[in-house]
């Protein structure tokens, strides 16, 4: 266990405000799903409290007590515990199919998102791969090319579900986490080019993809198909004012806005809590980060600060795309919105991460 050292209180406070917040939006936002027949909100509502935020909190008080070097040593069995679940997801017979997409288990009846734990044995282990070479990973041969190894077997099995969004997300995740790392400027630069030659060859040869990058580019070209969730999103972020509707009081979360306790959620609060509600939340993800980013800079231990730094950037940059596709500043995403969206093991693996950044906050 770790040390009675305390852990940072800005931190966890910034933490609990944003899970508490969360909870009342997507309560809020979920009262839409019982205006429609056949409503799943039983589910949904017993996934988000008990699997989410009861079985979360626990895990966030267990592994902020927890001493953090337990990571690291797992690190290499974790990511291959989430590697073989990810592949159990494409097996029709085991994963299950929702929405175009294969990227759940069943498990005890309660679904459960395997890409979250890849996500979180992505980070450990790349922390731990750097803290082993250390000033090599300057080098190609034990910088460049094992991060190019490990985030192609990670993106290889997120595109084969697919989620697009997931890979980008953690593809920026580990980027931040090579930079901090202390790799070679042309390196970086190099892996800018690659991954942004590969984006661009996704988006031409895949429909959908060009698809929300022209609804992006001119959203009212066809706002009665592809562009609908932008426009109703912005109608409901317009609607909300300096001030909001008021709690409970959305319109357009019924039938308009798709998938109002998923990915459209921010436009649902905007629409409640107006213009200075959105800027608290927005305010209380760029406090997440900066007091992140802080604890980061505060130790010598590069397995400490990487992970640190990729939990963070990983967090606050999910968060940052959702909203930004809520106000139409960048293609529309199905990615969720982090404390607050629809998602029991998202939850889970959010507050789990946030236990391990305070865990390593005692020690700094």
């Amino acid at each position: 266990m770790a040390s009675r050292a305390k852990v940072d209180k800005t931190f966890l406070i910034v933490t609990i405000l944003l899970v508490v917040f969360g909870f009342f939006i997507f309560s809020s936002a979920s009262l839409a799903l019982l205006a429609k027949e056949n409503s799943n909100y039983s589910s949904v509502a017993f996934s988000q409290t008990v699997l989410g935020l009861v079985c979360g909190s626990i895990a966030m008080y267990l592994s902020a007590r927890t001493d953090y070097k337990i990571w690291k040593k797992f690190a290499f069995y974790i990511l291959i515990l989430a590697i073989v679940l990810n592949i159990l997801v494409l097996i029709p017979s085991i994963g299950f199919e929702h929405g175009g997409a294969r990227r759940w288990l069943s498990v005890l009846g309660v679904s459960f998102q395997p890409s979250e734990l890849l996500k979180l044995g992505f980070i450990i282990y790349f922390a731990a791969w750097v803290s082993a070479v250390k000033d090599k990973i300057k080098t190609f041969s034990w910088g460049l090319a094992p991060f190019v190894v490990i985030l192609g077997i990670c993106g290889g099995l997120l595109l084969k579900q697919p989620d697009h969004d997931t890979l980008l997300v953690l593809s920026a995740t580990g980027i931040a986490m090579f930079v901090a790392a202390g790799a070679r400027w042309k390196h970086i630069l190099l892996l800018a080019i690659i991954g942004l030659m590969a984006l661009s060859f996704k988006i031409y040869t895949t429909p959908y993809a060009m698809q929300r990058v022209n609804t992006f580019l001119n959203p009212a070209a066809d706002s009665l198909n592809t562009g609908w969730q932008t426009q109703q999103s912005l109608i409901a972020v317009g609607s909300g004012g300096l001030f909001g509707r008021g709690f409970g009081q959305s319109v357009q979360k019924f039938t308009y806005l798709p998938e109002p306790v998923g990915d459209s959620v921010f436009a649902v609060a905007a629409e409640e809590l107006g213009f200075i509600g959105s800027i608290l939340l927005i305010t209380l993800f760029v406090l997440f980060c900066t007091r992140g980013l802080k604890i980061a800079s505060g130790g010598t231990n590069p397995f400490a600060r990487l992970t640190v730094v990729g939990i963070v950037i990983m967090i606050v940059s999910q968060a940052f795309v959702n909203i930004g596709a809520m106000l139409g500043v960048v293609p529309l995403s199905g990615i969720t919105l982090p404390f607050v969206s629809q998602g029991g093991t998202s939850l889970f693996f959010t507050l789990l991460e946030a236990g391990i950044v305070l865990s390593i906050s005692r020690k700094f």
